[in-house]
């Protein structure tokens, strides 16, 4: 079945302890209800006359423009009766779903954009089925739920993915093009994925998961996918920029596809905008300034002859806009690196910190077991720490901290990562290493702090260090990140017990250690 790739990807992103988000109590009653052999309409009003708002919402969108009925509804029941139990399952879901994943305490996600496209491209989706006749009473809630992968994507894995969305924002580039490059598998497979999950029909989960790619959709759902994709690029001619390049795209697909007029194009294209003003309405969101795309011409063209602008002139400012665009958006793209390196930067040393430790030593498992391949990982401590600081003071035992951190990045490779653990412990993270290589890097890491020295009141001060290390091959099985820690850090003890400045180095399932000769 197609959904078998992407439903594998979810189970063990559910396995790795991802939260992977539940459709609603009050959407899982009307599916139940809907899924039935005979639904019941009495089951299905009960169900959604429950929800005071919700049902105050329905009436409002039935008795709307967007459905032009000939007379006014006042109750669930006319509502089913005329509308089916299919489009108001669909309509209730819509509002039921989007109220749920409206938004997230301290997120900085746009809730507000992406639920104003999804509206916005259901709207355009409904009316461009019925100006072709494509019967289905599931392409308002398909098309309000097509990129419902990216919400999804954001919740189980906000950091990575917001730099997916920063690299669209600076590249201009196709975010699923970015997203598969990135992480494996786009929205669109994730979010088919999910609503599969949920119980969702194949008739709204498949035309989102081919939505990009409407030819590779089954032959029974192409034009749902392909009214998803155009739709899409409607709704974009009023929520993103470069309207004009849009508009003249979905005006090629309209022909191309659909055979649909000039006029009928142009009807098409401003009707998205009304019947979207009023539909973003009943779900609580502001539609800004939107306005049909006809009068966004009319009031550009008024506008341009009140200026008086020559074309020479209009080239100039457009061209001068994308190289300040462009500054800025490498501007926030160096801001967010800085940001990043001072998230995960030790203050004194300039290593990496704990918390990054930590992180990449659990990528190194999981790339080890990827690609079959040994990684060790190095602890040592400086001896005697505490008499310096006593001694010379603490100012002179940060001295050795940055003096030792100098001499372990001039001795590591570049695909190699040091952090300070805490105090004066460290920790090195060698990707590709084996047992071998490991004990050659320990002893000569040994050998490096011995040879170094720090000035301190005009006099040389000597420190040494005593090492632990451990190595992981993915033959020794599946480990997790304290194993190898803690093979590491009884290293680093036996070291210490054993008359400090040496190494010793220990396996992931054994406690016999290998110490070179000093």
């Amino acid at each position: 079945m197609a959904s078998k790739d992407f439903q594998t990807r979810i189970d063990k992103m559910v396995a790795d302890g991802i939260k992977i988000p539940t459709p609603p109590a009050i959407a899982v009653r009307i599916l139940n209800a809907v899924q039935k052999d005979s639904p019941s309409l009495k089951d299905l009003a009960e169900i959604i006359s429950s929800d005071p708002a919700l049902t105050a919402k329905l009436l409002q969108v039935a008795n709307s423009s967007f459905y032009s009925l000939q007379y006014e509804v006042t109750s669930i029941e006319k509502t089913l009766t005329v509308l089916g139990v299919n489009a108001l399952k669909n309509i209730a879901l819509s509002f039921v779903i989007a109220k749920d994943m409206s938004s997230q305490e301290g997120s900085n996600f746009d809730f507000n954009y992406f639920w104003r496209r999804s509206i916005t491209f259901a709207v355009a989706a409904e009316l461009l089925a019925k100006q072709i006749n494509h019967k289905s009473d599931d392409t308002f809630v398909t098309a309000l739920l097509t990129d419902i992968g990216v919400l999804i994507l954001h919740q189980t894995m906000p950091e990575t993915y917001l730099k997916v969305l920063d690299k669209k924002k600076v590249s201009g580039e196709q975010i699923h093009d970015i997203e598969t490059r990135n992480l494996g598998f786009n929205h669109a497979e994730m979010g088919a994925g999910i609503l599969e999950r949920w119980k969702l029909p194949e008739s709204i989960w498949l035309p989102i998961l081919f939505h990009h790619n409407p030819d590779q959709a089954p032959e029974n759902h192409q034009t749902a996918s392909q009214i998803l994709e155009i739709a899409g690029q409607l709704s974009s001619i009023y929520i993103d920029s470069n309207s004009g390049e849009r508009v003249r795209k979905a005006h090629e697909e309209l022909k191309t596809h659909f055979d649909l007029s000039e006029n009928q194009i142009i009807e098409l294209v401003d009707a998205v905008a009304s019947r979207s003003i009023e539909i973003l309405g009943t779900f609580d969101i502001d539609p800004g300034d939107m306005k049909p795309y006809s009068q966004m011409l009319q009031e550009a063209n008024e506008e341009l002859g009140r200026l008086n602008l020559s074309y020479e002139q209009l080239i100039m400012e457009l061209k001068e806009a994308k190289t300040e665009a462009d500054r800025l958006a490498a501007e926030v793209r160096d801001a967010n690196s800085k940001l990043h390196e001072l998230v995960f930067r030790d203050g004194l040393t300039g290593l990496y910190n704990h918390r990054y430790f930590q992180e990449m030593v659990e990528k190194e498992i999981d790339r080890a077991e990827r690609y079959q391949s040994t990684f060790s990982l190095i602890m040592f401590d400086i001896d005697h720490f505490k008499k310096v600081n006593d001694n010379y003071g603490h100012p002179s035992g940060d001295m050795v901290l940055m003096n030792i951190a100098h001499v372990v990045q001039n001795a590591v490779r570049p695909s190699d990562i040091v952090a300070r653990y805490g105090g004066e412990e460290f920790a090195v993270i060698l990707p590709e290493t084996n047992e071998m290589g490991l004990k050659i890097f320990t002893e000569r890491l040994r050998r490096s702090v011995e040879q170094m020295a720090t000035l301190i009141d005009h006099k040389e001060l000597n420190v040494t260090i005593s090492v632990g290390g451990s190595w992981y091959s993915p033959a020794d099985g599946k480990i997790e990140k304290r194993t190898i820690i803690d093979a590491a850090d009884r290293a680093l003890y036996k070291s210490k017990h054993a008359g400090r400045n040496c190494t010793t180095l220990l396996s992931v399932n054994s406690s016999t250690d290998t110490r070179p000769a000093l």
